[in-house]
């Protein structure tokens, strides 16, 4: 079977899908394919996460509009299954790799464990003529020079002869995983012109936006450059709140009077940057480039955003100050665990980066998160005792909660506001001293 006749399967939906890693990204591609009309299998390496599956039921549990619903129906349609056993995808025309690329936090340098794995156990079951498309996250140049040859090594196949590459790098964020799959382009990088054809063809059964063929380079190029971008500009906007601050002016105002102007997107500034992509994907950019290119914007965004979190805690330590209490003796409550609002997702949460810093220093805290299991519970009754609330998440239950009961649970009626959440007047006005992110001018 040559591409084109993949591609023709692609286009009846007699292809067989594989996906390896059913996550927050793999998952939802999965069931999508499946409701397009493929048989998919994936696999995992949780068993629990596997039964699950099998069973119908989502082991995502933020707020995902819509894929419970899809992932029940897919599997009762018996369109999707789950295993975790690679013998599997034999049989699999095309195979997704959804699995995690993270980068080590002391060289940033990425550590691709988990994606070798899925390689090394693909390649003794890939079947000829098999399309492998990378939509993990890499370092340009991963394709060609990992994946690639680590199939060809274990498969005993040629690359672009017994099988074909591409890249499709996801474009998804938790709470929008359907949403953002359907409606936002994709870049389909194959490692021929052919293959690039026939995973736009794939993916159009899924995506209603553009789908844009590539090489596999370019796919990885993007991918990490878009991101990099947004850690860069947020991390500009992080300084420009901190000088506000100092300079009694209020970033809000600014970054909307900003723009106004043409051409201009001041990012929001906040407590820190989190989740899976942003805080990793600068590091996978730069890890691509040679060692004479001196890198400095990328190092400088990432080291700003990472120092949100301790940034905050200085806000905290000033509204003390205010009410003649010292940090060390402080009780503080941490409102919000997971990267992102309204999910349970607390891959590289800017919070975590706060409590470890508390627990340094010793200073007594607790967590409280709607959405994440360890720290779920009542509010109120959580932070009694407490001498300042400090809100990491812009959950929908801290924009709603009621303020004057959050001013009678606190000891000290401190709110630290990192997402510029509230309406500073509205806390002034419950009787609580409000500090906040870019907030000089309060």
């Amino acid at each position: 079977m040559t591409i084109r006749t993949l591609h023709q399967k692609i286009e009846d939906k007699t292809a067989r899908i594989g996906v390896i890693g059913l996550g927050y990204v793999g998952l939802p591609a999965a069931c999508m394919f499946a409701d397009a009309g493929f048989a998919v299998t994936g696999v995992d390496v949780k068993p629990d996460r596997v039964d699950l599956i099998n069973q119908g039921q989502s082991p995502i549990e933020g707020d995902e509009p819509g894929l419970a619903e899809l992932l029940t129906k897919v599997v009762e349609m018996g369109k999707f299954r789950a295993t975790a056993d690679y013998d599997a995808l034999r049989e699999a025309d095309i195979v997704l790799i959804v699995v995690e690329t993270p980068v080590d936090d002391t060289d940033h340098k990425p550590r691709y464990a988990a994606l070798q794995s899925a390689c090394r156990s693909l390649g003794a079951v890939l079947k000829d003529d098999a399309l492998v498309i990378c939509e993990s996250t890499v370092a340009p140049g991963t394709v060609d020079g990992l994946i690639g040859p680590t199939l060809e090594e274990v498969s005993g196949k040629k690359a672009n002869t017994d099988f074909y590459l591409g890249a499709c790098p996801e474009r998804v964020m938790p709470g929008k995983l359907l949403a953002n799959l359907r409606g936002v382009s994709r870049v389909c990088g194959g490692s021929t012109s052919e293959t690039a054809r026939a995973m736009v063809s794939l993916y159009s059964h899924i995506v209603e936006a553009d789908l844009d063929a590539a090489d596999v380079i370019t796919a990885e190029l993007v991918k990490t450059t878009e991101n990099a971008y947004r850690d860069v500009q947020i991390g500009f906007a992080n300084e420009v709140a901190m000088i506000c601050e100092a300079n009694g002016a209020n970033v809000w105002h600014v970054r909307e009077l900003v723009n106004k102007s043409p051409f201009r997107n001041m990012h929001l500034p906040g407590a820190g940057v989190g989740g899976h992509c942003i805080p990793k994907d600068p590091w996978l950019l730069a890890f691509a480039a040679p060692d004479d290119v001196d890198l400095r914007i990328i190092p400088s965004a990432r080291a700003v955003n990472d120092g949100m979190p301790l940034h905050i805690l200085k806000l905290a330590e000033k509204a003390l100050a205010s009410h003649d209490h010292s940090l060390v003796d402080a009780r503080l409550a941490v409102l919000g665990y997971a990267y992102l609002e309204e999910s349970d997702d607390t891959r590289n949460s800017p919070s975590a980066i706060l409590v470890e810093q508390l627990e340094k220093l010793g200073i007594d805290h607790m967590i409280h998160d709607p959405w994440v299991d360890a720290y779920k519970g009542d509010l109120f009754e959580r932070i009694g005792g407490c001498d300042a609330a400090i809100i990491m998440v812009k959950h929908a239950a801290y924009r709603d909660m009621d303020l004057e009961s959050l001013k009678d649970s606190l000891r000290t009626p401190i709110l630290i506001d990192g997402r510029g959440l509230l309406d500073p007047e509205q806390v002034q006005a419950a009787g609580l001293t409000y500090y906040g992110i870019g907030r000089g001018d309060i």
